[in-house]
């Protein structure tokens, strides 16, 4: 722990914070010597991930088993702890289940988030970051992405980010005291470097890095590419993938940026979070088939409706207002993954 950390002894609720991502964080929180609060109802979690932060920190969480539509819930919450400031990671996030279930999406997603922020100002507390996503984008038309680029969901899932995005900077232009930083995640993969947390998607992965994980542990026969004749320059997509360290590095740099200046308020500001260059899925398999010796079986698939053939962020604004940037490159997203999947070929275990 740094002695002149910002975040040290502050009090922090982390929504979902038991999630991949939200884990990721709470760990880094709780090494900053931040005090953490976690409200989780484990829609997309384990009790096992709970004991290994507390292992790898050696410090504990208190945790609220319960959900962000919950007002009595999180009012409890609110009076129980004197929460300094609200990490937002509580979401579904499953594009295809939310073309499915949509009314699911936004009950969850924008009721679940309204509440929590009526709860907060209510509490005192008008800090947040949140856990946004570059699918507010819609399909960019060019690359790299940058945070005035237009925004559109194509979808419910995207539809209710980019809603819970207005809503945060609705509040923030009605009350000067919100300061809401929303960081728009573009590709999160890899792991802790421990192999202890990373990510257990529940069924079918709906993202490459997991879907190639467990075709490298024999879950999976093969990998099918969706389009090999994209103008790119091996024929199939090119994304922005971030290992999950510095993702997290990244909502902690956020937090500082909410505390600093004697906390002045910051109102609304959107910030990508990406690596800032493109890698193509085959770059990515290859990636993979390093970590784990041996080449993987794949085929190229038709394109999948609605794909574009490169996305990636431009990451100024976050090196700029917050001093961050993404550290780790491909080969250590890979390296991370694999040995997480490797150790845990079955995810974390059931209890």
């Amino acid at each position: 722990m740094s002695g002149g950390d910002s975040l040290a002894n502050r009090t922090i609720l982390a929504t979902g914070g038991l999630g991949y991502i939200g884990s990721h964080v709470t760990l880094d929180l709780l090494n900053a010597g931040a005090n953490v609060v976690v409200l989780d109802n484990f829609s997309n979690a384990k009790p096992a991930v709970r004991d290994r932060i507390k292992r790898l920190s050696n410090r504990d969480i208190a945790l609220v088993r319960g959900d962000v539509r919950d007002r009595d819930a999180l009012q409890r919450l609110f009076a129980e702890h004197d929460i300094e400031a609200v990490v937002h990671f509580a979401g579904l996030k499953a594009v295809g289940e939310s073309v499915a279930k949509p009314g699911l999406y936004y009950d969850v997603n924008i009721n679940g988030s309204n509440l929590l922020f009526q709860e907060m100002a209510a509490a005192g507390c008008r800090r947040v970051v949140f856990s946004s996503s570059a699918t507010v984008y819609g399909d960019p038309e060019t690359a790299p992405v940058r945070e005035d680029a237009p925004t559109r969901g194509v979808n419910p899932y995207g539809r209710s980010k980019l809603m819970v995005e207005h809503i945060l900077e609705d509040l923030a232009a009605a009350d000067a005291r919100w300061s809401a930083i929303c960081l728009r995640y573009f590709n999160p993969t890899g792991a802790h470097e421990s192999g202890q947390i990373g990510e257990d998607p529940l069924g079918v992965p709906n993202n490459l890095f997991p879907f190639i994980a467990q075709v490298a542990t024999g879950r999976r026969e093969k990998l099918v590419v969706f389009g090999g004749d994209y103008p790119t320059p091996d024929g199939t997509g090119v994304r922005d993938f971030i290992h999950v360290v510095d993702l997290s590095a990244g909502h902690l740099a956020a937090l500082r940026k909410l505390f600093a200046d004697d906390g002045a308020p910051l109102g609304y500001a959107p910030i990508n979070l990406g690596a800032g260059v493109g890698y193509s899925v085959l770059e990515a398999l290859a990636g993979w088939s390093r970590a784990c010796g041996r080449d993987l079986p794949y085929e190229i698939g038709p394109r999948r409706p609605g794909d574009v053939a490169s996305v990636y962020a431009d990451a100024s604004l976050a090196a700029s207002m917050l001093g961050w940037r993404a550290a780790r490159g491909l080969d250590e997203m890979c390296r991370d993954h694999w040995r997480w999947q490797s150790e845990n070929p079955e995810g974390y275990p059931e209890e």
